[in-house]
């Protein structure tokens, strides 16, 4: 550790920290792997030869790279390259061996757009799923020497699911029912000819979606592994495309359940996500055993089967920073440099809200309460808060601050009734819910009523704006990071997809439910908005788009209200460490200014 970082305080180290991400491996020369590291201060995507044990940087862009994936000889990376976080370009290839900058097209003749899936076949062959709002959602196929041939074309959201490994099936995910929330599959082959379709949301069936988990990994078998929501939560199943036969599998395990093949295709490993925490298991499918894959208790945030039979897992918790490690009992990639700060454990709290038990977690500072408070609200929305290491999290602590993280009605992890409740309502359903926890919150002891910070991003910046409009009593401060602030001109300026799921949620576009959307939209309510705002916004982002936010600033401004804007140049969220070292820095002064607290960091 340098001096530098001796005297630094241990919230700021925890961002600097080099990072790892789980590495991906190429199919069929496994040595050769390609993962994301922080560790020039901007996340970057690197090529690393397990053989040689050699290293290299394979991207260096202002503003970060993190999409990027191999070939499955390994001979080639593919990285999507954007406009400063704008997410609309195009995909590039540079050789393994490099020179790092040895980028070309890879795939000339496809003009830029939002990228919605990408499988790489044996011979070259690519299969690009691209959305435009001129065009919807397309998919090409890139042949080596040949012009790109387009082979599926739909206004509604859809994607490339996987390719099968002898090259011959294409699946894709799509949502031409006008569902976004619930996707269908159907199978094609290369020239686009139907071979099978699989679609919940038929026979009357409503809202249940289907998602690709992959092909097996073995020329001649066309069986697809598919998750499903048949039993009311995620579970995979195993369909054969070519004989329509579907295979349950005997997974007896609560919460939701994901599942990748191992390389030889006779088993799957098996990730199991339940109350906030992860594990994973192995599922034989000619005996159809279960067994346990030991890992720490914890968050698996992502994770691989070796061909050795091993599997390799990024984890971590919510005291302990994040590490690569193998079920051989080693750490697979530790990257050179300090290691990050831990932090405190976290705390289960279940509160009966008005749609059901919801499930939050809770960290505190040593000493007894009431603490001031953040309730730092999850994005997604369809996602959740778990038992896993975040550095911003660790940092509010460490300033004296309670936090509080509300697994709301939307979340993923609870059931498919939990997820999809929220409808129509949008906005207002998770807000009931982050309510019934602050009730607990301050009748427990742990939060100051009157410091009280609300709080999040994306999403959870969304429901930051109007929770301080529609519960302006509640909230002594809020902190809204890129967030929906005006939703109507949100949807006319958000990129397709999320257009699509806009109007799934709120049951059509701001023309045909007008009083939906003005319900639900921050604007609505912002001359309610009482507690001090800040509000961060890429200037590039294309989910929260910044003339919305600047419509919402505006009325702010306009009646005097207490507020501070701090407008960056990127997307939806910075790659760039003393970026978001910056941001949050920023926050933590607000809220401590505006509640009036020392700083005891």
């Amino acid at each position: 550790m340098t001096e530098s970082t001796e005297s630094m305080p241990d919230w700021e180290k925890r961002f600097r920290a080099p990072r790892v991400g789980l590495p991906e491996w190429a199919e069929d020369a496994p040595h050769r792997s390609l993962f994301v590291s922080n560790a020039t201060g901007t996340f970057e995507l690197y090529a690393w030869d397990r053989e040689t044990g050699g290293q290299r940087q394979v991207t260096d862009r202002p503003n970060g790279t993190t999409s990027g994936t191999l070939s499955p000889d390994g001979e080639w990376i593919w990285w999507f390259s954007d406009t400063d976080g704008d997410e609309f370009g195009v995909w590039l290839r540079q050789p393994f061996a490099g020179p790092a900058g040895s980028d070309e097209p890879a795939t000339p003749g496809l003009e830029p757009s939002y990228p919605t899936g990408l499988a790489l076949g044996r011979d070259g062959t690519a299969v690009v799923g691209r959305s435009t709002d001129e065009d919807g959602s397309t998919v090409h196929v890139v042949e080596p020497g040949a012009q790109p041939r387009e082979i599926y074309r739909h206004r509604e959201s859809a994607g490339v699911g996987d390719l099968s490994h002898d090259g011959t099936l294409i699946a894709i995910e799509h949502t031409e029912h006008g569902d976004a929330m619930h996707s269908a599959i159907r199978v094609v082959r290369l020239d686009g000819t139907a071979v099978a379709e699989l679609d919940d949301t038929k026979g009357g069936v409503a809202e249940l979606g289907l998602s690709v988990m992959g092909f097996a990994p073995v020329d001649g078998d066309a069986r697809l592994l598919v998750g499903h929501q048949r039993r009311g939560r995620w579970e995979p199943m195993v369909w054969d495309p070519l004989t329509g036969e579907e295979t349950a599998l005997a997974i007896d395990l609560p919460g939701d359940v994901g599942a990748e093949w191992f390389p030889d295709g006779a088993a799957l490993l098996v990730s199991h996500s339940y109350q906030a925490r992860s594990e994973l298991w192995r599922y034989d499918l000619a005996s159809a055993r279960l067994s346990r894959v030991e890992t720490p208790a914890g968050t698996i945030s992502a994770a691989g089967a070796r061909p050795d039979g091993t599997v390799e897992f990024l984890w971590s918790s919510a005291a302990e920073p994040p590490q690569v490690r193998s079920t051989s009992g080693r750490v697979v990639l530790d990257p050179p440099g300090f290691t990050a700060p831990g932090s405190v454990p976290v705390s289960d709290v279940w509160v009966d809200g008005p749609g059901g038990r919801v499930h939050a977690l809770m960290q505190k500072p040593a000493g007894d309460g009431p603490f001031p408070t953040v309730f730092d609200i999850h994005g997604g929305p369809t996602w959740h808060d778990s038992d896993a290491f975040t550095a911003g999290t660790a940092a509010w602590v460490d300033h004296g601050f309670a936090v509080v993280r509300v697994n709301y009605r939307g979340s993923t992890g609870y059931g498919r009734a939990w997820t999809d409740a929220l409808k129509h309502r949008v906005g207002l359903i998770e807000l009931e819910d982050i309510a019934a926890v602050r009730e607990w919150a301050v009748e427990s002891g742990l939060a100051d009523p009157a410091r009280l910070v609300l709080a999040g991003g994306s999403w959870g910046g969304y429901l930051t704006l109007l929770g301080l409009g529609t519960q302006p009593d509640a909230w002594a401060v809020g902190l809204a990071a890129v967030p929906v602030a005006d939703y109507v001109t949100a949807y006319h300026d958000e990129m397709e997809a999320l257009k699509a799921m806009d109007r799934t949620l709120l049951g059509g576009t701001p023309e045909e439910v007008p009083e939906r959307f003005a319900a639900s939209s921050p604007l609505t309510y912002v001359d309610q908005v009482r507690a001090p705002v800040y509000i961060s916004a890429g200037v590039n982002d294309p989910r929260c788009p910044i003339r919305q936010v600047e419509n919402y600033v505006a009325r702010l401004e306009r009646r005097g209200a207490p507020h501070q804007v701090y407008r960056y140049d990127a997307g939806h969220g910075s790659l760039v460490v003393e970026e978001r070292i910056k941001q949050l820095r920023q926050e933590i002064e607000f809220a401590q200014r505006h509640l009036r607290l020392p700083d005891p960091a």
